[in-house]
């Protein structure tokens, strides 16, 4: 059995895919097996796959019905056969040596987990280093409900907000199976899964080196509108506040606001994606005044003030806590404009 399976959810990928699965395979780390799960690709991904698959022995192909990144770790998790776990993206790849350096720094440590971390990738070739949860070193399971997990829960809003990527650690996959973890929705996934992965006594080591390569692709799925942005959203607060009950965690007396915070910027923000079936300003209003009108954001609007956030959120916030949807509106109309532009020129 491979030490390791790596497990990538791929999706009308055939433009990355290349540059993601040679990360893998070309590993000084070679005790590993490269699952990789096509998620209903329409474009030539499964063609590619097959060229890989009989490439290399390591690599085991699974296919499904589009179903979305979460379904088709789920599966890729029901597949794999090592001791541990990593996630990768299809967008992205890793430095040809983050498993040999996380899997050496775990069996040294005797930690049962860990993490690394990592670079944001735009399309111009600009770099952006992300550090990992913490210093170098192993962390024992106060010390990751403290630094990693209570900032999950009480701080999504400042500039300072904790990363919820799961594809920067390594899990074992039988803590994975004896909890029965899988993950859910279109988004916000990757926030839950750690939240309850690592709320149950886990040691972490950490190696903080950029490790992973995060392409901040334009035009990723997430970067368009979706229909069940605010429906996803709800169930992963319910989710968290069921987490933070069973496992009888303190993220302070108003992380639930602070969270629905997040949920209401984020609606708004897809409110004016490309695909929104809002185009006048009416139908704009219209949509912004349901989602003010949504118990949990309307509790979050009268009753928490955000603070600490960068200034994009903090001019949204403004005006959505003083009801001035039309200037909102033309805001984001702006915006968007302006890098339709960017993007021409």
């Amino acid at each position: 059995m491979p030490y390791l399976s790596v497990i990538i959810p791929a999706y009308n990928s055939e433009a990355t895919l290349e540059r993601c699965v040679r990360s893998v395979l070309d590993q000084t780390f070679v005790d590993l097996e490269l699952i990789i799960v096509d998620d209903g690709s329409t474009d030539s991904t499964p063609s590619l796959l097959s060229q890989f698959s009989e490439e290399d022995g390591r690599v085991r192909v699974f296919t499904q019905a589009n179903s979305g990144v979460s379904a088709a770790r789920n599966l890729g998790l029901s597949q794999a056969q090592g001791s541990y776990v990593a996630f990768l993206d299809a967008d992205d790849w890793i430095d040809l040596q983050t498993y040999e350096k996380l899997t050496s720094a775990m069996k040294e440590s005797g930690a049962s987990s860990a993490a690394c971390g990592y670079w944001l990738v735009w399309p111009d070739g600009k770099q952006d280093f992300g550090a990992a949860p913490m210093d170098s070193g192993v962390y024992g399971g106060d010390e990751v409900l403290r630094r990693l997990v209570l900032p999950l829960l009480n701080d999504r809003l400042s500039s300072r907000a904790f990363n919820g990527f799961s594809v920067r650690y390594l899990y074992s996959l039988a803590a994975i199976r004896r909890r029965a973890l899988r993950f859910s929705g279109a988004y916000l996934e990757d926030e839950l899964f750690l939240v309850e992965f690592f709320s149950d006594s886990t040691t972490l080591c950490v190696v903080n080196e950029g490790l992973y390569y995060y392409y901040q692709n334009p035009d990723s799925a997430t970067r368009r509108y979706m229909a069940s942005c605010v429906d996803t959203f709800l169930a992963s607060l319910k989710k968290k506040q069921e987490l933070v009950e069973r496992f009888r965690l303190d993220p302070g007396p108003d992380w639930v606001r602070n969270c629905a915070w997040a949920g209401l910027l984020i609606a708004v923000g897809n409110e004016f994606a490309p695909g929104t079936p809002a185009s006048t300003l009416k139908e704009h209003k219209r949509d912004l005044k349901a989602l003010c009108a949504i118990p949990e954001f309307r509790d979050a609007l009268d009753h928490y003030v955000p603070r600490d956030m960068n200034r994009r959120k903090t001019i949204v916030a403004f005006l959505l806590r003083l009801h001035l949807l039309t200037p909102l509106v033309l805001l984001y109309k702006l915006k968007n404009r302006h890098w339709g532009e960017k993007e021409r020129s």
